[in-house]
């Protein structure tokens, strides 16, 4: 769960500053058609900064926040846990296959391991 959490914060970095995102404006019904019109693709970010409803403290903090991130160390460190990620996955399957393998051997060579074994 570290893994995942520590993924989750750098990835909502990257997401929120940095990945332009196009927001649904208008959508009509004409007969069984729809028509989508979408705004033009702006990162979260921009969308705060350029709000009137949010305050200059909040606008302040997200501009030196935005200026200290780094697009391309967001990304090595995504890539990196996504790396130890997947080591976790591989080493909690190795170690479930090696318990069911021995349990598996504990079982007498005629015992059913199948409902269509029985008669």
């Amino acid at each position: 769960m570290r893994i995942i959490n520590k993924l989750y914060d750098v990835l909502s970095l990257y997401i929120n500053f940095f990945l332009p995102s196009m927001k649904l404006i208008e959508k009509t019904r004409i007969g069984s058609k729809v028509i989508k019109k979408y705004d033009k693709p702006e990162t979260p970010y921009k969308r705060i900064i350029a709000l009137d409803t949010v305050s200059e403290e909040v606008k302040e903090k997200l501009r030196r926040t935005y200026e200290e991130l780094n697009p391309l160390s967001l990304k090595r460190q995504m890539d990196k846990f996504t790396q130890e990620l997947w080591k976790a996955y591989d080493k909690k399957t190795k170690e479930r296959e090696k318990k069911t393998h021995q349990e598996d051997s504990k079982l007498p060579n005629d015992f059913p391991l199948s409902q269509n074994n029985f008669v």
